[in-house]
């Protein structure tokens, strides 16, 4: 049986641009949908948080508000509710070894621009992740949190890596916008990454060695089925 880490932020609050504070969390689906990809597969997911707090989950994720229906918000939250014993006690991060996992897979939400893209203990993971050639997957706003690993030399680990996020154009449409605290794309772009983006809000995952990234909360059972896929192949 496969395992795999999910990092999720623990955060519930983010700085905007203007300097005022923002409710935020993990979005509903980019968990749900893809928890339930890797555990129907037989994949056994173990939730890590920074310091192991229980994460938050960002309400607008299961709002019409944040394009979700009221539908889809209700399977959302019924199967979150299904994880609440899991996501109550996740494993610190700081305690995650690499060597332990398959994959390590990083849901999004705005979340993880308040604490994972500069948690030194994620850093550490992912650098010992892809020096043992071990899937790392991002998805959304959480390919920020692929931000905290770096050389020693300061570089960026993931540097003329073929990746995707959530784009400039889907942040301006349905996002925070330019008050976000940085634009995610453009600040991939600034460290080094390739960026392969779809047209805005379409299912778009970009597939680099060991490296899985999506592109937005519809690329949710895309990435989990990619990540699949590749664990699948070894």
């Amino acid at each position: 049986m496969s395992k795999i880490l999910m990092v999720v932020s623990g955060a519930d609050t983010l700085t905007l641009a203007d300097g005022s504070s923002h409710p935020t969390g993990y979005w509903a689906e980019e968990v749900a949908a893809s928890h339930r990809t890797l555990a129907n597969a037989g994949v056994n997911v173990v939730f890590a948080t920074p310091g192991g707090v229980r994460p938050t989950v960002d309400e607008l994720s299961l709002d019409e508000r944040g394009g979700v229906s009221a539908e889809d918000a209700k399977e959302f939250r019924a199967y979150l509710d299904n994880l609440a014993d899991q996501l109550a006690h996740p494993l610190p991060i700081a305690r995650a070894q690499a060597g332990e996992y398959d994959a390590v897979y990083l849901p999004g939400g705005h979340a993880p621009m308040a604490d994972l893209d500069s948690d030194p203990d994620l850093g550490r993971l992912l650098n010992d992740a892809q020096a043992q050639g071990k899937v790392v997957a991002a998805l959304c706003h959480g390919v920020a949190a692929l931000l905290s690993a770096t050389g020693e030399d300061g570089t960026f680990t993931f540097a003329d890596r073929r990746l995707t996020s959530f784009t400039d154009e889907e942040e301006r449409q349905g996002g925070l916008g330019d008050n976000s605290p940085y634009l995610v794309e453009s600040r991939l772009r600034e460290r080094g990454a390739i960026l392969q983006t779809g047209a805005a809000w379409s299912d778009t995952v970009v597939h680099d060695g060991n490296l899985i990234t999506g592109q937005n909360p519809q690329s949710s059972v895309s990435t989990a089925q990619a990540v699949l896929d590749a664990l699948g192949a070894r």
